[in-house]
C-alpha cells in the first residue's frame, strides 16, 4: 500500500508504472508549446509591436507602451491560477490543462490577423491587450497543472528530475520563438513590418493540434485520483490555501519574484537593450538568447538529478546566489559591445543561471502543500509572482534604464534586491519531501 506524507506526496508508489515517463514528456511537450506562444509576444513586443501599434510615440515611449500590453498577461496570471486551481483541485488536473493550451493558442493565431494601427488606430492596441490577457490566464492554469502531472505521476528519489522536464519546455519554446522571429527579421523591413511578423503567431495553430494530440493521452493524477476516492476535497481550496498555508505562499512568491524578474531580464529586455541602446544587430541578441535556450536543455535536468541528490531546496538556494553574483558582470559583458562577449553573458544568464533557478521550483513548491490544494496553492503563488516579478522586469528595467540615462546600474541593484529577498525566503521554506538541506 502506499504511504503518503503529511504533504500527501506518494513516496513509495513503484517505478514499474511508466506512466510516470508519459506525464513527464508529454508535459514537456505541452508547455513547450504554451511558452512558444508566450514569447512570440514578447520578442514581438520588443522588437515589432511599438512600431506597428503604437507608431505615434517616440522609440522609447514606444516599446514602454509594447512592454506595457506585453505586462498585461502577467496581470491575467493569477486570475488564471485561482480559477484553474480550483477546478484543478475539484475536478482534476487533465482536463484543466487540456483547457489551457486552447485558451494559449487561439488567440495567439488570432493575433497573427489583428489589424494595426495604420488600420483601425489605437483600437488595434486594444484588442492585442484582450488577446494577451487571455493568453495570461491560460498560462496562470498551465503551470501548476503541467508540474503537478510531472510531479504527482514521478517515483520517489525521481521527483526532481521528473519535475524538471515541464520546465524545460522553455528552452525549445524560446529556441521557436525565437528563431521564428529571426527568420521573419531577414525579410525587407517594410514586408516584415506588413505581413512578415504575422507568420509566426499563425504558425501557432499547427503546434497547438501537436500540443492537444500529444496531451490527451496522458492519464490523470494518481494523487488526485486517490483524493477523489478517499474524499478528501475542499470546496474552496483557494481559501484553504490562504487560511492554512500563508508562510509557504509568501515564501514561493518572494523567491519566485527573483527568478522571474532575472529571466524575463535576460531573455526579452535584453533584446531591446542591445539594439535600441547598444546599437548592435538584434540577430545578434535573438541568437544568444536561442543558444542559451538550448544550454538550458543540458542544465535543466542536470540541475534536476542533482536536486534528487542534495535537495531541492539547496539547488534553488545555490541558483538564486548564483543570480546576484552574475547581476553585474551580466551587465559589464554586454557593455563591451564585442560580439563574443554580449552572446557569452547572454547564454551563461538564460542557459545556465535561470536553469539552476528553475528546475527545482516544481517538487519543492508542490511538497509546501498538501495534494487536496496543492494546484490552488502553487498557481496562486507562483502567479501572483510572475506579475510582480516577470510580468513588470521589462517595464521597470526600461524605466530605470530611462532614469539612468542609459546605464544599467539601477538595474542591477534592482535584480540584486529582489535576488537577496528571494534567498531569505528560501530559507524560510519548509524543509519538506526530497529536501536535505
Amino acid at each position: 500500500m502506499s504511504s503518503i506524507g503529511k504533504t500527501g506526496l506518494d513516496t513509495d508508489r513503484s517505478a514499474g508504472s511508466r506512466s510516470y515517463v508519459l506525464a513527464g514528456w508529454s508535459s514537456m511537450v505541452g508547455t513547450t508549446v504554451e511558452w512558444f506562444d508566450f514569447f512570440l509576444y514578447g520578442t514581438a513586443a520588443a522588437l515589432i509591436f511599438n512600431k506597428i501599434f503604437f507608431p505615434a510615440l517616440s522609440p522609447l515611449m514606444g516599446t514602454l507602451a509594447a512592454f506595457a500590453t506585453y505586462a498585461v498577461g502577467f496581470i491575467g496570471r493569477p486570475l488564471g491560477g485561482i480559477v484553474f486551481g480550483h477546478f484543478g483541485d475539484r475536478i482534476g488536473r487533465k482536463s484543466m490543462l487540456l483547457l489551457t493550451l486552447l485558451l494559449m493558442g487561439v488567440p495567439t493565431t488570432l493575433i497573427g490577423l489583428l489589424p494595426t494601427y495604420n488600420m483601425i488606430g489605437y483600437w488595434a492596441a486594444i484588442l492585442l491587450v484582450v488577446m494577451r490577457l487571455i493568453q495570461g490566464i491560460a498560462v496562470g492554469g498551465e503551470w501548476g497543472g503541467a508540474v503537478l502531472m510531472a510531479v504527482e505521476h514521478a517515483p520517489a528519489g525521481r521527483k526532481g528530475f521528473f519535475g524538471a522536464l515541464p520546465q524545460m519546455g522553455v528552452g525549445p519554446g524560446l529556441i521557436l520563438a525565437s528563431g521564428a522571429m529571426t527568420a521573419v527579421s531577414l525579410l525587407p523591413e517594410a514586408s516584415m513590418l506588413s505581413w512578415g511578423w504575422r507568420l509566426p503567431f499563425l504558425a501557432s495553430a499547427l503546434l497547438l493540434g501537436i500540443g492537444w494530440l500529444i496531451r490527451i493521452r496522458v492519464p490523470e493524477s494518481p494523487d488526485f485520483e486517490r483524493l477523489k476516492t478517499e474524499g478528501r476535497q475542499h470546496r474552496m481550496p483557494v481559501l484553504e490555501v490562504l487560511r492554512h498555508h500563508p508562510r509557504a505562499v509568501l515564501s514561493i512568491i518572494g523567491a519566485r519574484v527573483a527568478e522571474n524578474a532575472w529571466f524575463y531580464t535576460v531573455s526579452t529586455f535584453v533584446i531591446s537593450y542591445v539594439t535600441t541602446f547598444l546599437h548592435l544587430p538584434k540577430s545578434e541578441a535573438l541568437s544568444a538568447v536561442m543558444a542559451g535556450a538550448a544550454v538550458s536543455l543540458l542544465v535543466m535536468p542536470l540541475a534536476g538529478y542533482v536536486s534528487d541528490l542534495i535537495g531541492q531546496r539547496t539547488v534553488f538556494f545555490i541558483g538564486m546566489l548564483v543570480m546576484c553574483l552574475f547581476a553585474y558582470p551580466f551587465f559589464a559583458m554586454l557593455d563591451t559591445r564585442q560580439p563574443i562577449m554580449v552572446w557569452l553573458a547572454i547564454v551563461i544568464a538564460v542557459g545556465v543561471v535561470f536553469s539552476i533557478l528553475y528546475a527545482p521550483e516544481p517538487p519543492l513548491f508542490a511538497a509546501q502543500f498538501p495534494a487536496e490544494v496543492r494546484y490552488s496553492g502553487i498557481s496562486l503563488s507562483a502567479q501572483v509572482a510572475g506579475t510582480l516579478g516577470g510580468g513588470l522586469a521589462p517595464l521597470i528595467a526600461t524605466s530605470l534604464l530611462s532614469v539612468a540615462g542609459g546605464s544599467p546600474v539601477y538595474v542591477i541593484v534592482y535584480l540584486v534586491v529582489l535576488g537577496c529577498i528571494g534567498l531569505a525566503c528560501i530559507a524560510l521554506m519548509q524543509s519538506r519531501y526530497g529536501d536535505r538541506a
